[in-house]
């Protein structure tokens, strides 16, 4: 082959061997997202008037793309949330998310709130999933002692979303302790594909805390 010719064909084999490469790495089985300054910034939403049914709000930027690439990927998205269901079916709709998820766990259909393991249970079998699979999966949220800690007690890798002040970014113990931060959700699909290669490793040790 002229070197003219080999040149060229040089990036698409590059790319297809990282391909073939990366199609051989263990994959998360699941990422568990929060709502709230996760997703949607709180300091937008409208409530119906005399009731805890959000209505409407604005999405953190970058939100919906985030959600639509991890989508596009193909990871199995649950949403795991604290509050009315109507809540979640209002504000993920009206952006075209909703749609999105494989399974939605909200706190008023399960009777408990996060951290209780129930809730993070619960995520886990709607896609057909259980204890023994949570080392392979990840929650990303805003609350350090609901979101961080729930799935700290079940061995999933905790993801801090740090985009919103309202909440202490400060935990109070090592259980509130995050595995990873993320300032933003366009972070998360960058994060995510440095980690996969290390799940061959988490099975058997836990997964390298993040140095901030």
């Amino acid at each position: 082959m002229p070197w003219a010719d080999l040149r060229a064909a040089i990036p698409d084999r590059v790319r297809a061997e990282l391909a073939r490469l990366r199609a051989g790495l263990p994959r998360f089985g699941a990422i568990l997202l929060d709502c709230g300054d996760t997703l949607v910034d709180e300091r937008t939403e409208i409530k119906q008037p005399g009731s805890e049914v959000v209505l409407r709000g604005d999405l953190i930027p970058g939100a919906a793309g985030m959600v639509h690439t991890l989508k596009a990927l193909g990871y199995p998205l649950v949403l795991v949330a604290d509050g009315p269901r109507q809540s979640f079916v209002n504000l993920l709709g009206q952006h075209g998310l909703w749609e999105l998820f494989d399974a939605h766990v909200i706190s008023e259909d399960v009777g408990a709130l996060k951290p209780d393991a129930r809730m993070f249970d619960t995520a886990l079998a709607a896609i057909g999933l259980t204890r023994a699979d949570a080392w392979r999966c990840v929650m990303v949220g805003n609350n350090l002692s609901r979101d961080i800690k729930g799935a700290n007690a079940l061995g999933i890798t905790s993801i801090f979303m740090a985009w919103s002040t309202l909440r202490t970014h400060e935990p109070i113990d090592e259980t509130e302790q995050p595995d990873f931060r993320i300032e933003a959700p366009g972070d998360l699909p960058v994060l995510l594909d440095s980690l996969e290669p290390l799940l061959r490793f988490k099975g058997r040790s836990p997964m390298p805390k993040a140095v901030s």
